[in-house]
């Protein structure tokens, strides 16, 4: 029965993260974004088209209903022109309403929320893979629970979601100074120099490494915080989380440098994140990514 419970939980769990990429991705397609988050242009010149279509058989179909009307009444004509002008409007906003609910879902706290909470579960939850078998390493002699690695699961992503607020009113702050566009990525080539060589700098810090030594070996954390069942997998999932953050954070915030919907700085920075928390080689790759990221923004300031 453990052994069905067990699969289950783990199928459950690869399942999320896999939904969350699928949600992702739908989303991207519904915006009409490419790979890279930007706007797809072929799309925008379609609806462009589409649109001055729809302008120009409606000036025909005006300038009939005008020929038509010029034989009526003149009360009765200018009732019908009135009439006409106003629909028109209603299409004409109708159109203007669609273009633009992209960009509203984009200025709303809800909806951006959304999206980096989904986010969070795409790209943490897979580094939380080795977290999660090192707990069941200990369940047997430490007297752990199934229920506590359900807590466990639990506290981590409570960690998570309340990053994704706060990074969600940051990106609304940076929108409403100007210095991001809608897709949150930032209008000046010097920020998204700056992000990167920051973010590099990050990796040689005293700071980085006392979380990445928790989250890298969290056997050692569990050792020294072990508590059984709901509550005690809670708590120490939460205590993870909040190293996990403090580990990763700036790989979330270089999300502004490429555009937050960027795929190919979220599976980058997922599968760098997984490979940080190896224990065989999570150690050997943190300075020369940090290296890499800096010789990047600086590239990024000279090039462009």
């Amino acid at each position: 029965m453990s052994f069905i419970i067990r699969n289950t939980l783990w199928l459950t769990f690869f399942a999320i993260i896999l939904l969350s990429w699928w949600w992702l991705y739908s989303m991207s397609l519904s915006m009409n974004m490419d790979f890279f988050g930007r706007m797809s242009m072929d799309s925008s010149m379609s609806q462009m088209a589409t649109m001055s279509s729809n302008v120009s058989n409606s000036k025909m179909s005006d300038e009939q209903n005008m020929t038509a009307m010029n034989s009526m009444p003149e009360d009765t004509s200018k009732s019908s022109t009135e009439s006409m002008s106003s629909d028109q409007g209603m299409v004409n906003m109708g159109s203007m309403s669609n273009g633009m609910k992209m960009d509203n879902s984009m200025t709303r706290f809800l909806p951006l929320f959304g999206m980096w909470a989904v986010m969070m579960a795409a790209m943490m939850l897979p580094t939380m893979v080795p977290t999660l078998k090192s707990y069941e390493d200990l369940m047997i002699s430490a007297d752990g629970t199934r229920i506590g690695w359900i807590g466990l699961l639990l506290g981590y992503s409570i960690i998570w979601v309340t990053f994704s607020a706060l990074i969600t009113a940051f990106q609304l702050s940076l929108l409403s100074l100007g210095l991001v566009d809608m897709m949150g990525k930032v209008k000046s080539i010097w920020i998204s120099s700056a992000l990167l060589i920051i973010a590099g700098a990050f990796q040689f810090t005293r700071a980085k490494e006392v979380c990445h030594g928790i989250c890298h070996s969290p056997t050692s954390y569990f050792l020294g915080n072990w508590k059984t069942g709901l509550n005690g997998g809670l708590r120490m999932g939460l205590g993870l989380g909040a190293f996990c953050v403090g580990c990763c954070w700036l790989f979330m915030v270089l999300g502004f440098a490429g555009g937050v919907m960027n795929f190919l700085w979220m599976g980058l920075a997922t599968l760098f994140m997984v490979i940080e928390k190896l224990p065989a080689i999570g150690h050997y790759v943190i300075r020369p990514m940090g290296v890499v990221l800096i010789a990047s923004g600086v590239l990024l300031f000279f090039l462009f």
